[in-house]
């Protein structure tokens, strides 16, 4: 049985069985936590399976997880299905309808034409069956890029952050059925290319107010979190900077959020994946300037472009980083910690 989370190492199921969920999220219902995302497990070069479907486990403490195998299935038979295998779907995030109970999961596929859409699935169970409700539309008319759902706990009212590709970040509000945009949105954050444009926008409360953080756009290579707050979805946000205060290498601890989980007692879990775990950091630190000369005609690096120009990497081998947010005069700061558990106060 494990006793505590030890982020960057190998995280394993109650039958000790290697996890391989990735861009995941963790939802609660009835006094449990789901943890779902992407089906990694056989995501190698080879195989040429980007994934295979979204894969939930269920857990009483957040230490011992068991396998509820895969709730929305890869569809191997449909060349055309955003779950086939070779289909581009990444971070699928569910919500639950605060009215009707129903299991709301929306998903990012990028398609063969270099734009990227959104695919929505719903379901009366966690467990499934989903079924496609809204086919692959761009929300706003906008290419949208990695994205959080956000259920307003006092409203009901739903809210969608999603990177407009290699541009902005856009909060766009949801319709009463959580499945489409209803037209009212805000942006923030605009730059002219990557790797300053934020994606994996990541929402979080705390206290009443709201925060967002987000990562830089340097493909799989992690960089620099930035964090930010508000006192309404719409903004204005203010940029506080990188909560990984003392990580002195700039990649967020070699690691990219994906979700924040706010737990009973008021703590609050950033959930990341290391997705190259094997990738020395300084290699990694020059992939930002690599992006970066990619968008500006600079010089190139072939180290870099060697590895991007491969296609994605061995993303079977990803690991996890689960890190607590915590806040020191009213910031919040993300420091490294070898074991922590979440529901023993340590401060």
């Amino acid at each position: 049985m494990t006793h505590s989370i030890r982020p960057g190492e190998i995280m394993l199921d109650a039958q000790g069985n290697r996890i391989h969920i990735h861009g995941g999220s963790i939802l609660t219902a009835d006094g449990r936590y789901y943890w779902y995302g992407e089906d990694k497990s056989q995501s190698t070069p080879a195989s040429g399976r980007w994934h295979s479907g979204v894969r939930a486990y269920r857990s009483a403490d957040l230490l011992t997880w068991h396998d509820l195998g895969t709730i929305i299935p890869a569809e191997p038979d449909a060349p055309d299905s955003p779950l086939h295998p070779e289909a581009m779907m990444d971070r699928p995030h569910i919500i639950r309808h605060p009215t009707t109970g129903n299991f709301v999961c929306w998903m990012k596929v990028m398609h063969a034409d270099g734009k990227q859409r959104s695919w929505v699935y719903q379901a009366e169970r966690f467990e499934g069956p989903y079924r496609l409700v809204r086919p692959g539309f761009e929300p706003l008319g906008m290419s949208a890029g990695d994205f959080d759902l956000v259920v307003d706990p006092e409203t009901g009212r739903g809210y969608y952050f999603f990177e407009r590709v290699h541009s902005e970040l856009i909060c766009a509000d949801l319709t009463e059925d959580l499945t489409d945009v209803t037209g009212t949105f805000s942006s923030h954050f605009p730059h002219p290319h990557p790797p300053f444009v934020r994606e994996a926008p990541t929402y979080f409360r705390h206290d009443g107010r709201h925060y967002l953080i987000t990562s830089g756009t340097s493909w799989y290579f992690p960089n620099r979190s930035e964090i930010a707050v508000a006192d309404d979805y719409h903004g204005p946000w203010t940029v506080l900077g990188d909560p990984h205060r003392n990580d002195t290498t700039g990649t967020s601890f070699h690691s990219q959020i994906s979700s924040v989980l706010t737990l009973r007692n008021g703590r609050h879990i950033a959930l990341a994946d290391r997705w190259l775990p094997d990738m020395p950091d300084d290699v990694i630190r020059r992939s930002w300037e690599a992006t970066e000369a990619q968008f500006t005609g600079g010089t190139p690096d072939p180290e870099i472009d060697a590895f991007v120009q491969a296609g994605a990497p061995d993303t079977s081998s990803a690991r996890h980083v689960w890190l607590e947010v915590r806040f020191e005069d009213g910031r919040p700061v993300i420091d490294w910690q070898d074991a922590w558990n979440p529901e023993v106060e340590d401060r």
